[in-house]
C-alpha cells in the first residue's frame, strides 16, 4: 500500500502538527504590569493572570500573607496564604505573580498561587 518512506513522512507529519497544536493550546498567558491590570481591571475579575511589580516598602505582612504590589501609577494587593514564593520576597523587590484576580469590598487584590522574586544585584549595598 504505502511505501516505508511514504509511512514515516505521514507519521512525520500528524507528529509535527500535533506538536503545533499542543503549542498553540497551551501558549501561556503574557505577564502584566501593576498598571496594565489596573488600567481595567474587570476584564480580569475571576481569570488566572501573571502579574510583575516591585513590592511596595513596608507592605509585607507575614501574618496575614499579604503585600502590596506597586506600578508607576497603581497598586494591587497580592494574597500568598497557599502560594509557593521563591526566597527573597523583600521591600523594593521585583516580584512576578500568578493568580486569580478577584474583587471583595471595593477593592482588587490577587490570590497568588506561585510568586517569583529577582535575584538580588551584586551591586547592591
Amino acid at each position: 500500500m504505502f511505501s516505508r518512506k511514504n509511512r514515516l513522512l505521514i507519521v512525520g507529519a500528524i507528529i509535527t502538527i500535533g506538536l503545533i497544536g499542543v503549542i498553540i493550546i497551551e501558549a501561556p498567558e503574557p505577564t502584566r504590569t501593576v498598571d496594565e491590570v489596573m488600567e481595567s481591571p474587570e476584564q480580569f475579575i475571576d481569570k488566572e493572570i501573571s502579574i510583575r511589580g516591585e513590592v511596595l516598602d513596608g507592605s509585607i505582612d507575614n501574618n496575614t500573607m499579604v503585600f502590596i504590589l506597586h506600578g508607576s501609577n497603581s497598586n494591587i494587593t497580592i494574597e500568598y496564604v497557599d502560594a509557593s514564593v521563591s526566597n527573597g520576597l523583600d521591600d523594593n523587590r521585583t516580584v512576578y505573580a500568578q493568580g486569580i484576580l478577584r474583587f471583595s469590598d471595593g477593592v482588587y487584590f490577587l490570590e497568588a498561587d506561585i510568586i517569583k522574586t529577582s535575584c538580588p544585584s551584586k551591586y547592591e549595598e
